[in-house]
């Protein structure tokens, strides 16, 4: 029996031992697979992490706004006339005439001349001018420019039938000579100073017009070019298509397909058209133009005119002769004042005939502005005195005192403001003015035999750098002044921009200590635009559609 208790007991041990190995062995799986079941949750959670971390990472893509563009624009003409930019008298047409002719020589927008279908040129002489043409340029229809197409044009320019608005660019011309295809000689009756920017006229194809009535001609309703733009269709209004045969073609590009000109009888009807939505652009000068198409929903730069207002000294006048007295009244002319009040802030202050933007002349603050203890004091240092509400002083036992009178056409409104606020300031500080105001035939009269005081004038301002009207010769202040025109002879035949700059640079001081004039402002041209036309919109007044072939509306 104990026997067997004893074998039942080892039975037992062995039967425990075997649960016991049981049980650690099913412990171990439970084990094994919980760690299992963990490393799957980590590996599980590290991916759904790292999914979610590269979302957050991974920039956002925001589908593209596509941009519709309009590739047409609608620009008004009011009282056309013709396309033919040598018979047009419309300022309108000759700005758009840029687009579809070409000139010999163009302007930059700091006004230095600039090579368009002249490849080069050469002042061989005071008067005489040897240009070389560009090879390969078509017209619009295919055929080749040549220099016959120039003589063409200079003949057209001198015929006194057509009266060209250019006629003025060839006055001194006497012939143009054709030396071979590519190269015109131009003999002159003179010299003219910078005769070069007299070929900024557009050049017209010989071809095209041989044979025909160039006034008449049907042809002027789509004569060809050799410009960006080619006149499609003139049936009412006109449509200008890319010219595909431009020589610029591959350098400048051109998004426009197609402009449509659209003529109207008065600017009234351009306003209204504007403001409806039937016009994209347009160019004004007028004082009133928020009157017209209000202040908001439309774009507008602003930029030089060519008009210019000055008032002159007449420098053989007795007590004007003095270059002091000239310079107390030009710091009493308050321009700022006057621009202002009487032009509506649409006229720009300036102080001197090439302050328009032109290289030549650094933007800096001239010393001549409104100051009335500066003129004060000039009067005192030069022997006047402040005596009963007027300036005199004694020279040669006479008593001089500060009293002049100031001529102004009388058909001119504005001017005559203009004279009225330069009356009430110099009176106001004790120089007595006395406003003539004259008719036309008298204005003239003193303009000829400038026997006047002062007189207040304005000229239409050329391109050319050219100031000698204002202070060579018979100019209108009777300045006399031998530094001046030996500058003045120098820079005639000078084509380094640097030492042309630096010339003109003594020039400008010599006119700042004399001041035989005092330069008021000149005009002010807006363009003004919808707001959906986008791209480099730089009017100036040679080129109005400045950067055009970045233009489109979206």
């Amino acid at each position: 029996m104990f026997e067997k208790g004893v074998a039942s007991l080892k039975n037992l041990r062995y039967d425990v031992k075997k649960m016991e190995g049981q049980a650690l062995k099913s412990n171990r799986i439970k084990y094994v697979f919980i760690i299992i079941v963990l490393g799957l949750v980590v590996y599980a959670g590290y991916s759904i992490y790292g999914q979610n971390n590269k979302q957050e990472n991974k920039p956002i893509e925001i589908p593209e706004e596509k941009i519709e563009m309009i590739t047409n624009l609608r620009i008004p003409v009011i009282s056309f006339d013709t396309i033919n930019p040598i018979l047009s008298k419309n300022q309108q047409i000759q700005d758009l005439a840029r687009l579809i002719y070409e000139p010999l020589l163009e302007l930059t927008t700091d006004g230095k001349i600039e090579l368009c279908l002249a490849k080069e040129w050469t002042k061989q002489s005071p008067t005489s001018y040897v240009i070389k043409l560009r090879d390969n340029v078509k017209w619009q229809d295919g055929t080749l420019l040549s220099a016959k197409d120039v003589q063409f044009t200079f003949d057209r320019l001198k015929d006194t039938n057509i009266n060209s608005i250019y006629a003025y660019n060839v006055e001194k011309v006497i012939g143009v000579e054709v030396i071979d295809d590519n190269t015109i000689k131009i003999n002159l009756t003179q010299e003219v100073p910078f005769f070069e920017y007299q070929l900024t006229f557009p050049i017209m194809s010989y071809h095209y017009y041989e044979n025909e009535d160039f006034i008449n001609t049907s042809k002027n309703s789509k004569p060809i070019g050799t410009g960006r733009f080619q006149v499609e269709n003139n049936d009412g209004n006109i449509t200008l298509k890319q010219n595909k045969n431009w020589w610029k073609q591959e350098k400048e590009e051109t998004k426009l397909e197609e402009i449509q000109i659209i003529k109207y009888q008065t600017m009234g009807e351009v306003y209204n058209a504007f403001k409806i939505g039937n016009i994209d652009v347009l160019t004004t000068n007028t004082l009133q133009l928020e009157d017209y198409i209000g202040t908001i929903g439309y774009n507008k730069k602003e930029y030089y005119g060519r008009n210019l207002d000055f008032l002159v000294f007449n420098c053989k006048n007795s007590i004007l002769s003095d270059v002091e007295v000239r310079k107390a009244i030009s710091y009493l002319i308050n321009k700022q004042n006057i621009v202002e009040g009487i032009y509506k802030g649409k006229y720009i202050v300036t102080n001197f005939p090439l302050e328009y933007g032109s290289y030549l002349y650094d933007d800096k603050k001239v010393e001549h502005e409104y100051n009335h203890e500066r003129a004060r004091y000039i009067l005192e240092q030069t022997g006047w005195t402040y005596y009963r509400k007027t300036w005199q002083r004694t020279k040669d036992y006479r008593t001089q005192r500060l009293r002049f009178d100031l001529v102004v056409n009388n058909s001119n409104e504005n001017r005559i403001q203009v004279a009225e606020n330069i009356k009430q300031t110099l009176s106001e500080f004790g120089i007595d003015i006395t406003i003539r105001k004259v008719t036309e035939g008298q204005y003239q009269n003193y303009l000829q035999n400038k026997n006047y005081d002062m007189l207040l004038t304005g000229v239409y301002s050329g391109f050319s750098p050219d100031i000698s009207y204002y202070f060579s010769g018979n100019n209108l202040a009777n300045f006399q002044n031998d530094e001046m025109n030996q500058k003045l002879e120098e820079v005639k035949n000078i084509r380094d921009e640097k030492i042309l700059k630096e010339k003109y640079k003594n020039i400008i001081e010599i006119y700042e200590q004399q001041m035989p004039y005092v330069f008021l402002y000149y005009s002010k041209t807006t363009l003004v635009c919808t707001p959906n036309l986008v791209g480099e919109i730089n009017p100036n007044s040679y080129q109005v559609y400045q950067g055009i072939g970045s233009w489109y509306r979206q």
